[in-house]
């Protein structure tokens, strides 16, 4: 637009003040408020009880802001907050002042103060209680009169541990300096190097007969052709790909891109029959790395999932298929069991509506979802919670009892170790026999140019996500 001025000169307008994300935010539903001047972020955890200082972040470009452990928080200044390496969007609601409470954050080591904030954290924000048959208020009335003034940070470590261990949730972590205490689902084995060589070895030996995965990222992926034009592709987690001290989610991206360029060539995308996807032991790690292989999985757009806290309304998460690069579209069977935990299980969960066939066999998975917030506790220390839940497009979720398998068969059990049976491998690849390439890839597909489609409900979400969060604070 020009304004004209007399004597025919034309000028431009004054450009318009560029809005600016200095000020202070609300990250509605997630009990946050961040406080942003100066090139610095500072964020704060509120409950009804007061306010805490948490983490700062400084800013590395124009809105975005990088912690201390190399996590990217790009803010914008019409509301909206992401978090590297999450999935998901965050709104922000800007706030006039900075809260009085955070104005004199709450810090003293008495333990009943350290003991409400914990117990109102969980109030606040853990959307399970009803789900796993706990009474959150009993709990309280059975463990707070056992504080008092004198009590050591030991014993109320030993306290905390107590009341959370009932709800069998390995996104629920009580930390004291070094110390941690987690509990994940009775029954489940702990993921550990042993573990993972010894099932890595014997899927060579059983499955492949000997033939030679290719590695990729670490370790922690892994591919072989098999007969009848199948093929077998094996993840341990959803981080952990990159050879740095503390890898950026940027760095993760590239190492999880080359394996999947190695793997998903055009000329093996076109001739799959079949693909296994083998997620037993799965450590989680960052749901978009989960989401960004699901995008080269689908020839069509579709709604992965949806997120919500307990004060936030569903928010479609999308799969959009991977640009530039070649596709597989066909029959996919993904194997998992108790130890896929987190990323693992979102990535299942993306793959529930994929256009192309999928069939799931083995066991339940783990069932955590969410991403935690990480939560300072008076006197110095901490506890990391979950408070979204991931929806399917029925609105269920899978929190607690995990995805259940289509086909359910036995895992990594003694007895199939002694007698080098893999029954969910098996049954995969006889599943995906019986399937059969589909119409989809007897056509030419996975290249850039196919029509993609948009399901109604995407949206066009706005770029956000919370601060400071932690993806598997059970260390799996």
């Amino acid at each position: 637009m020009a304004l004209a001025l007399g004597g025919g000169a034309v000028v431009p307008a004054a450009a318009a003040p560029r809005p600016t994300t200095d000020g202070v935010w609300r990250v509605n539903g997630y009990g946050t408020v961040l406080s942003i001047a100066d090139g610095r972020l500072q964020e704060y955890q509120t409950t009804a009880l007061g306010c805490l200082k948490g983490e700062s972040a400084q800013q590395t470009a124009p809105g975005v802001y990088r912690s201390g452990d190399g996590t990217l928080l790009t803010v914008r200044a019409s509301g909206s907050l992401r978090l590297s390496g999450s999935a998901g969007y965050r709104e922000l609601r800007r706030l006039g002042r900075l809260p009085a409470a955070c104005k004199q954050p709450t810090s003293t080591d008495d333990p009943v103060t350290t003991f409400d904030v914990f117990w109102q954290s969980f109030e606040e924000n853990y959307p399970f209680f009803a789900a796993k048959g706990i009474d959150w208020h009993a709990v309280r009335d059975t463990y707070r009169p056992k504080v008092h003034a004198d009590t050591t940070r030991d014993e109320l470590f030993t306290l905390f541990s107590d009341m959370v261990k009932p709800l069998y949730d390995a996104h629920v972590t009580v930390f004291d300096g070094e110390r941690r205490y987690f509990e994940v689902r009775p029954g489940t084995a702990v993921i550990g190097g042993d573990l993972d060589t010894k099932v890595k070895d014997y899927i060579v030996r059983s499955d492949l007969h000997g033939r030679r995965l290719r590695e990729f990222a670490n370790g922690r992926i892994s591919y072989s052709d098999m007969p009848g034009g199948q093929g077998y592709l094996r993840l341990s987690g959803f981080a952990g790909y990159s050879s740095a001290d503390e890898p950026s989610y940027a760095a993760e991206l590239a190492e999880l891109d080359k394996a999947l360029d190695t793997v998903f060539t055009a000329e093996r995308t076109a001739s799959l029959t079949g693909l296994v996807i083998d997620l037993r032991i799965n450590g989680g790690g960052a749901d978009a790395l989960g989401l960004h292989l699901a995008e080269r999985l689908t020839d069509s757009s579709y709604t992965a999932y949806r997120k919500r806290t307990q004060y936030t309304r569903p928010q479609p998460v999308p799969v959009k298929p991977a640009h530039g690069v070649p596709r597989y579209g066909g029959p996919v069977a993904v194997l998992t069991a108790a130890t896929t935990f987190s990323a693992g299980e979102t990535f299942t969960q993306a793959l529930i509506d994929r256009p192309g066939r999928t069939v799931r066999i083995g066991e339940n998975t783990q069932g955590v979802f969410s991403d935690t917030l990480d939560r300072t506790l008076p006197g110095g220390m901490a506890v990391w919670l979950p408070n979204e839940e991931f929806l399917t497009r029925q609105g269920q979720t899978f929190d607690g009892a995990g995805i259940p398998p289509h086909i359910r068969t036995p895992v990594f059990t003694e007895e199939e170790f002694a007698t080098d049976r893999d029954s969910a491998f098996d049954a995969a690849v006889a599943a995906l026999r019986a399937q059969g390439p589909s119409l989809g890839q007897r056509r030419a597909r996975g290249v850039a140019g196919v029509r993609e489609t948009r399901t109604p409900d995407e949206g066009g979400g706005r770029l956000a996500s919370v601060t400071f969060l932690r993806r598997d604070p059970s260390g799996q």
